[in-house]
């Protein structure tokens, strides 16, 4: 039987890690392993303790030390572990902050109780995750060329495209929906579809701003 995910929850208003863990309890793969009211309680937690978690959930503003300097303090000390950013703030510069010291996630506050379980199980499975308005807000700022250093599918993986998967891409990132590119491509619905499966599996990405992430850094647009 698969273990279930073991979850750790940084923020610094109980009654909201008290929402996220009733969200979390109706997923019978997810576990609520502890919790932490401070950044310090996080390092605490996980390296003075010992103890260990799939998912860390950690919020950007904390007492004693925040969600950065714990970010800070993983990166420095070389500790795997992954995170998801929990946070109320939507602006892109701090997006890509917390990317660049190796954040796999971020939701919106407004909208955790939607993407919580996802996001848990995605991050645990080696996937990045973003709510809607995260995502919306990346893509827009990776489309500027603004893209944040180490968030890149490898580049080699461009030769294993074939030239309707890269004209199919080009469009996706351009914000076409399925039926604009078929009529644009004068294709079928189905066969768009199937491209667009086949660029998600082989950039290894679960979304259309992974696949402008992709374009972006390899110069395909």
């Amino acid at each position: 039987m698969k273990d279930k995910i073991q979850v750790h929850v940084a923020d610094d208003h109980k009654i909201l890690i008290e929402g996220i863990v009733a969200v979390i309890n109706t997923d019978k793969d997810i576990e609520i392993k502890g919790y932490s009211l401070t950044g310090k309680e996080v390092i605490d937690w996980f390296n003075v303790k010992k103890n260990t978690a799939d998912v860390l959930i950690l919020d950007i503003t904390m007492p004693v030390l925040d969600g950065f300097e714990v970010l800070k303090y993983f990166k420095k000390n070389k500790i795997e572990q992954k995170v998801i950013v929990l946070s109320s703030y939507d602006d892109i510069k701090i997006v890509q902050e917390v990317l660049s010291l190796g954040c796999k996630g971020y939701i919106s506050k407004n909208n955790a109780g939607e993407h919580i379980v996802s996001a848990i199980k995605a991050v645990a499975g080696g996937e990045q995750y973003f709510s809607n308005d995260i995502q919306k807000n990346l893509l827009k700022s990776f489309m500027g060329q603004n893209v944040p250093q180490g968030l890149m599918p490898d580049k080699l993986l461009k030769k294993s495209l074939t030239e309707r998967e890269l004209e199919v891409l080009k469009l996706i990132t351009k914000e076409y929906s399925t039926i604009e590119i078929a009529d644009f491509l004068n294709l079928s619905v189905n066969t768009v579809e199937t491209y667009r499966k086949s660029l998600l599996k082989k950039i290894n990405v679960k979304n259309a701003v992974g696949l402008a992430m992709y374009a972006v850094k390899n110069n395909l647009l």
